[in-house]
């Protein structure tokens, strides 16, 4: 009985590491579709977005069976629990980085191609996700610690790029609205990396048993 459920654990991380994976595509898609002003690429994003709400419903199904049919002892309900909690915020993930491609589609077929500080914040980014999702897999505490930190080097980007930006508002009001729309695309990178640090801490509970809200 319990082999069947470590399988089926097994198979729960192989389903939230391809559904983090997708999350990062989509990011990274809407990121190059960004710096080359490529609407079609823009476009394809909201395909990813589905399929990733699609996951998350196949993922959320096999938690509440585990649940349900094998009842979990306290590491493994933790470890059910946080992944349940972490596709939540991967789903945002998700949206937001259709969110940043519809933004895309309106920018007259500009690039942000010398925009080197979006690139890296954007980067910056995918990478939390990235190790937040192994960090869960590989009950890595550490790995976890490390995304949440983090996320002061995202935020610091964030403030650097809505300070350059202003800048330019400051400078050519007339291409104002270009430099608004970079900066809400900034704004949800910049959530991208808060949901990481979400999945980070919910890490850091299906290990420890603590979160940081308790």
């Amino acid at each position: 009985m319990r082999s069947r459920f470590d399988n089926q654990l097994a198979e729960l991380n192989r389903e939230l590491i391809e559904m983090g994976a997708m999350c990062e595509e989509s990011i990274s898609m809407a990121l190059k579709a960004l710096m080359d002003g490529d609407k079609a690429l823009a476009k394809k994003v909201a395909g990813l977005d589905v399929a990733i709400d699609q996951k998350e419903r196949s993922i959320e199904s096999m938690c509440l069976k585990l649940l349900l049919q094998q009842q979990p002892v306290a590491r493994d309900l933790r470890q059910i629990s946080a992944a349940l909690k972490m596709i939540t915020d991967m789903e945002r993930i998700g949206d937001q980085a259709e969110d940043i491609a519809e933004i895309i589609t309106y920018l007259s077929d500009r690039s942000a191609a010398n925009e080197q500080l979006m690139r890296e914040m954007a980067n910056a980014a995918i990478k939390m996700v990235t190790d937040s999702v192994d960090a869960y897999v590989k009950h890595d505490t550490i790995m976890a610690e490390k995304v949440i930190a983090a996320d002061d080097v995202v935020d610091a980007y964030f403030d650097r790029v809505k300070r350059q930006l202003i800048e330019r508002i400051a400078a050519d009001p007339a291409d104002g609205e270009y430099a608004l729309d970079l900066l809400m695309i900034a704004k949800y990178f910049e959530r991208i990396a808060d949901h990481a640090v979400n999945i980070a801490e919910w890490v850091i509970f299906s290990v420890t048993g603590v979160h940081k809200e308790d």
